[in-house]
């Protein structure tokens, strides 16, 4: 009998279509996808839900970026995964990302309308965007509620979780990198990153950031 291949192991990551931060981790898990025999599932998170009820607490600009413009790309991903699917959430975030990171048009209904024109959804959901009384509310907050919980409330976007040795789910935030790694590399930092993670009793690896995300090489 031929041999079936083993089932790759499957990588849950959530994220905000806003986050920089979230965006190069998630290029790099692309790349370690390309070298390891895993398979990244996409799932929402938002950082607008988790800043809601502390907006006083930030400054000023994050203020008003986090009650306003933090709200619409993550609703309209949101009723695209619930009207679509979820296999619609990997692609969409790539156009949607590449648009607001990489080519610096940031959140815009602009950019949000062209990355639903570039995966062939339908236009009619950029009308999501600003939906005070949102459809889906109360699936975005579930989905961002799963991802959260399983690292605490003190971290945001992205988080991952994978099957741990002990069949357990092993979550973590991050890792904040950039640029981010690729080839090799990319494999080197993931061994490394579920070595630290699995490990009992782990609590904290950081440093501090000299500089801001690097997507000249994505």
């Amino acid at each position: 009998m031929p041999e079936t291949a083993a089932p790759k192991t499957p990588v849950d990551f959530w994220f905000d279509p806003l986050c920089p931060w979230a965006w190069m981790t998630s290029r790099w898990v692309l790349e370690v996808e390309k070298v390891r025999d895993i398979e990244v599932h996409w799932h929402i998170m938002s950082l607008a839900v988790l800043n809601e009820d502390r907006l006083d607490q930030l400054p000023e600009e994050y203020r008003d970026m986090l009650a306003t413009q933090a709200w619409k790309p993550i609703r309209v991903v949101t009723a695209a995964w619930q009207k679509h699917g979820e296999d619609v959430l990997g692609p969409l975030y790539t156009a949607l990302g590449t648009r607001i990171h990489n080519q610096g048009e940031g959140p815009t209904l602009e950019a949000i309308a062209g990355a639903l024109e570039e995966v062939g959804l339908p236009a009619s959901l950029l009308d999501y965007a600003e939906q005070e009384d949102f459809e889906f509310d109360a699936e975005l907050r579930a989905s961002h509620k799963e991802g959260i919980e399983k690292v605490g409330q003190e971290v945001g976007t992205p988080v991952i979780a994978v099957p741990g040795a002990d069949g357990e789910q092993v979550a973590f935030f991050g890792p904040v990198v950039t640029p981010a790694p690729k080839g090799e590399a990319a494999a080197r930092l993931w061994d490394g990153t579920l070595l630290v993670a699995s490990t009992p009793g782990f609590y904290e690896i950081k440093r501090t950031r000299t500089q801001g995300p690097d997507f000249s090489n994505l």
